[in-house]
């Protein structure tokens, strides 16, 4: 990001950004960087509008405030599995759109869950290509995340596979809390045999929701049977397999809540091929609210995870590493919400 010197007479305290000149001129972030880096997508009057403030307040851009341990490219690299992904497209968008405002661009590096692949990248990013990084899910171990500190490369961790280690930025989703609105949610329409399509034991993100689901049912005085609890690896083939086993249970549950929307869409293809009505005879609730959720019939039940804003709130950790600032919350977990759609319903003969 351009830094922006000061001049005695501001009223600004430390060191300016170019979202105080955004705030003074009543402008975008992004159209504050356009006009500094002279850019022509901008009107004339807004050019002018924004360079008024900056001579009015006396800001210089000095692009050599980072700290010492910066590449100076002006580029933040990005690993991430999948870049066409209705999971993963949302937080990358997020994460872009957060790097143009900052004046950072984007080096994408698509990993597709594979561990040396990952492992490669980011050794190369480490080489001086890129001012930091941001991991989204990263198949790195404890250990090896704790090495690329070690060595200075800064980085944010954003939606982490295993618990993330202390002292590691690091932004994640509200799991548990997520999860406990899911399952009350189906509790509250009377459902008290609810089956689960979980995700690979190990992931963070299944077994906080595990936790939460558990929390809930335990709440209520009742003890999920194992049986019911199915693993899946997110996908929707995945789910399909998880809800053909509790499907075929002679006690078959009268709600599944999947982990994800992926598995709950499976969930809802399964029921169709068995003639079971969703609602009526089959509540489904998924996790992560994608576009999906709304173009499947019904439209899905869902826990929102705010994906965009994981990846804009990543680069903002990002930004202030590569500034030297102090990070007062090395992990900041974002709010989840349910979001009540069609495919749920109160339990049959209610």
């Amino acid at each position: 990001m351009a830094q922006l010197d000061r001049r005695p007479d501001q009223k600004f305290r430390g060191r300016a950004t170019i979202r105080d000149i955004a705030d003074l001129a009543g402008v975008s972030i992004a159209t504050v960087s356009r006009v500094l880096n002279d850019r022509p997508d901008v009107a004339p009057e807004t050019r002018e509008n924004v360079l008024q403030v900056v001579r009015r307040h006396g800001f210089t851009t000095n692009r050599g405030a980072r700290g010492a341990s910066s590449s100076g490219t002006g580029v933040v690299g990005l690993t991430l599995p999948l870049v066409n992904d209705a999971y993963f497209g949302p937080i990358l968008s997020g994460a872009s759109e957060a790097l143009y405002e900052q004046d950072l661009r984007i080096m994408l590096c698509p990993t597709l869950h594979e561990h040396d692949r990952e492992v490669s990248l980011v050794d190369r990013l480490t080489r001086g290509a890129t001012e930091g990084a941001i991991l989204m899910l990263p198949e790195e171990s404890t250990d090896e995340l704790l090495h690329l500190q070690e060595i200075g490369f800064p980085f944010v961790v954003v939606d982490p596979r295993e618990a993330p280690p202390p002292g590691i930025p690091c932004v994640s989703a509200m799991h548990a809390t997520g999860a406990k609105l899911a399952t009350e949610h189906l509790l509250e329409l009377g459902h008290r045999h609810i089956g689960v399509v979980g995700g690979p034991a190990g992931w963070y993100a299944n077994d906080e929701r595990e936790i939460g689901f558990r929390a809930a049912m335990a709440a209520a005085r009742l003890l999920p049977d194992p049986d019911t609890i199915v693993r899946s690896d997110w996908s929707i083939a995945s789910g399909e397999q998880a809800a053909e086993i509790l499907l075929s249970r002679p006690d078959r549950p009268t709600a599944i809540f999947a982990f994800n929307d992926n598995s709950a869409i499976g969930a809802i293809n399964v029921a169709r091929r068995r003639g079971i009505r969703v609602p009526e005879e089959l509540s489904i609730v998924g996790f992560d609210d994608t576009f999906q959720a709304t173009i499947v019939t019904p439209h899905l039940t869902t826990v929102r995870q705010p994906l965009a804003e994981l990846g804009r709130m990543g680069v903002s950790l990002l930004s202030r590493l590569l500034e030297g600032q102090r990070l007062d919350a090395l992990r900041i977990e974002l709010a989840t919400e349910l979001v009540v759609r069609e495919s749920t319903a109160p339990v049959p003969g209610a």
